[in-house]
């Protein structure tokens, strides 16, 4: 690997990320960001308890500290996406510990599903906002912008497209906190050169036909999440930048 200043730092001494885990997260929403980001910052892997953390590909993930223990001050917040997203989009004690933290981090971030969570948590109102191509209808109930692009940076709001955008998002907060060298260090370094067997990457070079039979096979996800959406509209929660407001 590409030597960087901040790989000899003392792990005290670097930027810390807390990077939200919870059953059925996708597996790449999180790696692909924390792969980057590790060389550079101290990062905490985040659940309520240290259990192992089942994602939806049937991997598991061992956190590294509770939302009780998590550090209080953070340069980066950050919340992945994936088939569990919708249950814990009303999760009190989880949306509580992002408002929480999110009020205070340098950085408030997603990758997919997460920003749709962030919105729940009332950190997207009035942002400009990413998330998965099927979703993106749902970010405007959570007071958000939806923007079509890969990466979204709006403010300290920075928020990636679906799945494999984590990368792209990685690398562009690199870029962000430590410049532009280090992150095309880390994209070098990583072989990050990417040529897909197929170029139906997006909706709109995939077509009607393919973009209908996805679209279909994540509407379950996306019914629960609108559902959700409407809850927590009704409740008064996701209002303000402060976090959820009970009902």
């Amino acid at each position: 690997m590409v030597s960087t200043p901040q790989d000899d730092a003392p792990e005290t001494d670097r930027p810390v990320a807390a990077m939200l885990l919870y059953p059925g997260l996708t597996a790449l929403d999180l790696v692909g960001p924390q792969t980057p980001l590790s060389r550079f910052m101290e990062v905490h892997l985040v659940w309520k308890t240290l259990d192992p953390v089942l994602t939806d590909s049937g991997m598991t993930i061992t956190p590294t500290t509770t939302l009780a223990e998590c550090p209080e001050d953070l340069d980066v917040l950050f919340v992945p996406g994936g088939r569990g997203q919708a249950q814990h989009l009303d999760d009190m004690q989880v949306l509580a510990f992002l408002a929480d933290r999110g009020s205070r981090a340098r950085y408030v971030t997603s990758v997919c599903g997460g920003s749709l969570i962030l919105g729940a948590a009332g950190l997207l109102r009035g942002y400009r906002a990413a998330t998965h191509w099927t979703a993106r209808h749902l970010l405007p109930a959570f007071g958000a912008c939806n923007v079509d692009d890969r990466v979204v940076i709006d403010r300290n709001r920075i928020t990636g497209g679906g799945v494999t955008a984590g990368l792209d998002f990685g690398l562009t907060l690199v870029s962000e906190m430590f410049g532009e060298q280090p992150a095309k260090e880390t994209q070098l370094a990583l072989e990050y050169d990417p040529l897909p067997p197929f170029d139906v990457g997006s909706p709109e070079k995939a077509g009607a036909e393919l973009t209908t039979v996805v679209r279909d096979a994540m509407s379950d996800i996306n019914d629960r999440t609108a559902a959700l959406a409407e809850k927590l509209a009704a409740k008064g929660w996701g209002r303000s930048h402060d976090g959820p407001l009970a009902g």
